[in-house]
């Protein structure tokens, strides 16, 4: 029986030489009658009329046969010439067997080769300080260690919400700058960090704003105080921040006129003012001179003379005050017209006990110290003794005129305890001071 096409193509091995050589001869025995019996054969076994030179591609060629096929029975010449050969086993034929489907792995891309990685240069030490976050070894155990940067947030930080809820800061006047269009601005200093304050802003009220050239003195001398208040300690409140560059603007009348309505205006829970005449304040020296200091007590500012300093006589203030220090007085007097209008009176020397008088028992008549000169006036020579007694001296035995700060011989003359100074005359200068 004919084998299909799909069993001829799935035979595995090649047909046996021996076999191929009966086949020939069995094939040019048969002649043409033959030839054309095998094509009808293959023909219907395909299905399809062969060509003339073509076969289908699945086709064995022509002139080879199938393992399995048998010649042609009616062949006439094939069983005389031809003996029968021995029966041959059956070639079992393997199936192909379909392989099941394999899930198709996609392969990872093949390595890149290693690279040779050259020793990189050790790290150069960075100027900039360690990070709050990085270990830090401290001296103490467990202790933190505060860099720059972070204190510098914190302060900033600070100032942030003193601008948000309008508390007043201090801070040191720390310069005088003009701008390019002729303005004055005061730079105060706040924890390292740059305040500005207009002049328009720091309350230094010479009266009423006169113009033309009258303006410009006023300026001059707003100025010259500005300049006896540097390093003195200012109260301010913040109006407006710029926190890309950190710069802040500020103003010190705004602080002033809060303090005045607190602390003048307000009273306390007992319905008195909290400064009243004849209390003793802490207050802010914020300027000096020879022979008089200026003070800030609790926004309001006044001039203190000499002689209300000390009960000993003073030559220059300046041996003993010093702007952004901190002193006691004694309020002598106040008035409260109105939040712009507030003043007040004070001294020193009566917070201390008086020494003039009892110092006087240390002289004795007819005999000499030394002292210093403190000041010279219409002739009259005033001096400090060494021993802390006043003296005035009318006369000068020495031949070249005495001046301030020079060193005397006092000779005591005379004892006023009324005045409590003594008098006499200066027998000689010991040191002038040139």
């Amino acid at each position: 029986m004919p084998r299909k096409k799909n069993d001829l193509l799935e035979v595995l091995e090649p047909i046996p030489q021996e076999q191929m050589e009966d086949q020939a001869d069995m094939a040019s025995a048969a002649g043409a009658s033959g030839q054309e019996d095998i094509s009808e054969i293959l023909a219907s076994m395909d299905g399809t009329t062969l060509g003339s030179d073509t076969l289908p591609e699945s086709a064995p060629p022509a002139d080879e046969t199938p393992e399995d096929t048998p010649a042609p029975a009616d062949t006439p010449n094939a069983a005389e010439d031809t003996e029968p050969d021995p029966p041959k086993p059956k070639r079992a034929t393997r199936k192909k067997k379909t392989a099941p489907a394999v899930p198709v792995e996609t392969s990872p891309p093949p390595a890149a080769p290693p690279e040779v990685l050259e020793p990189k240069p050790a790290p150069r030490p960075s100027s900039r300080r360690i990070p709050v976050d990085d270990s830090i070894l401290t001296v103490d155990v467990r202790g933190e260690a505060e860099t720059h940067e972070s204190i510098e947030d914190t302060i900033w930080h600070e100032i942030h919400n003193a601008y948000r809820t309008h508390k007043i800061l201090t801070g040191t006047l720390s310069g005088i700058e003009q701008t390019d269009s002729g303005k004055t601005l005061v730079v105060a200093d706040y924890k390292h960090f740059r305040i500005i304050i207009p002049l328009k802003e720091m309350m230094i009220s010479l009266g009423r704003s006169p113009s033309g050239e009258a303006y410009t003195d006023l300026v001059r001398r707003q100025n010259k105080i500005l300049g006896n208040m540097l390093g003195a300690e200012i109260d301010f409140v913040v109006k407006g921040i710029d926190s890309k560059t950190r710069s802040v603007v500020a103003s010190r009348k705004e602080a002033m006129l809060k303090k005045r309505q607190l602390f003048y205006l307000d009273t306390d829970a007992s319905g008195r003012y909290r400064i009243y005449e004849g209390r003793v304040v802490q207050c802010r020296v914020i300027a000096v001179a020879e022979k008089v200091i200026r003070v800030e007590i609790f926004g309001v500012e006044t001039s203190i003379m000499a002689r209300d300093l000390a009960w000993d006589w003073i030559g220059d203030a300046h041996d003993r005050f010093s702007v952004g220090d901190q002193i006691l007085v004694r309020i002598t007097g106040v008035w409260r017209e109105g939040l712009e209008d507030v003043g007040v009176r004070a001294d020193v020397k009566s917070v201390s006990q008086a020494t003039d008088r009892s110092n006087l028992q240390k002289c004795r008549i007819q005999s000499k110290y030394a002292g210093t000169v403190t000041d010279v006036h219409k002739g009259i020579v005033y001096i400090r003794l060494m021993n802390g007694v006043n003296a005035i001296a009318h006369s000068c035995y020495d031949r070249r005129m005495p001046g301030k700060k020079d060193d005397v011989s006092f000779a005591v003359t005379k004892i006023d305890e009324e005045r409590g100074v003594a008098i006499g005359i200066i027998t000689r200068i010991i040191k002038q001071n040139l």
